[in-house]
């Protein structure tokens, strides 16, 4: 659990559900992957946003373990934009000093792209700069369910007893191990559930919830969720008196 103590009003982790691509280019006539051509877009802005803000760690909701379901055209789109995108941006991201790392059960793409996937993160990997985790082929069940796995093999080993495992052996397991956990959780688009997303890290976090698609998010839309963040009373099961005493 985060330290109260520790508050800041600018969040270190920030979690964004980059949901209404497709709803976007909908409107405009268009087919839906030009809708998330232009979520590339929004993508770059709030990097380079989380950047300027020093915000520690961004995390983005790619393509989840659901979204499989889509029509077969649109994955596949999606899994070629995924590639293109993939390959002319590491090498900014590498400029500006940003350590990409995907999340997610990388063994559901094809071998091109995981190759494309181990070489980004090797590229970046020392980069000191925002730690930037896109999600794809995600999902937050997937993720408590692998690490319930790792921690069954070592107690099968025998280098593990099943009572010594707790909640902070458990974090260790997950894809996000080593990162703290999410202070504000943005979702664009209208929709008001997390859909599967980080369930185990989101147990503290603000969620932040807006009508904007997300091709329209941009800075000024970052920003407001910030401002509405820093108003937001974090107690992590304490009283609101306990916290100002801390204070």
């Amino acid at each position: 659990m985060p330290s109260i103590s520790k508050q800041i009003k600018t969040p270190q982790h920030v979690a964004i559900i980059m949901d209404g691509n497709g709803r976007w280019a909908e409107q405009r006539g268009k087919h839906r992957v030009f809708g998330h051509k232009h979520g590339v877009r929004s993508l770059r802005k709030a990097i380079a946003f989380a950047t300027e803000k020093k915000i520690q760690v961004l995390t983005v909701f790619a393509f989840s373990s659901e979204n499989w379901r889509r029509p077969k055209q649109e994955v596949n789109m999606l899994m070629e934009l995924f590639f293109t995108v993939l390959g002319g941006e590491v090498k900014k991201l590498h400029k500006h000093g940003i350590k990409l790392k995907i999340i997610g059960e990388l063994t559901g793409f094809s071998a091109r792209l995981q190759k494309k996937v181990h070489a980004a993160e090797r590229l970046t990997e020392n980069n000191q700069g925002l730690q930037l985790n896109v999600a794809a082929n995600y999902g937050g069940r997937w993720d408590i369910t692998q690490a319930t796995k790792k921690l069954l093999k070592l107690v099968e080993n025998g280098s593990l007893k099943s009572d010594q495992i707790d909640e902070a052996m458990m974090q260790q397991a997950l894809t996000l191990s080593q990162i703290p956990e999410v202070d504000l959780m943005i979702r664009t688009g209208g929709e008001y559930r997390i859909s599967n997303f980080l369930l185990w890290q989101l147990a503290y976090a603000e969620l932040y919830f807006t009508d904007t698609l997300w091709p329209d998010f941009d800075g000024s839309c970052f920003q407001f969720a910030l401002d509405v963040f820093s108003g937001k009373e974090r107690r992590f099961g304490q009283t609101s008196e306990q916290v100002r005493d801390i204070r």
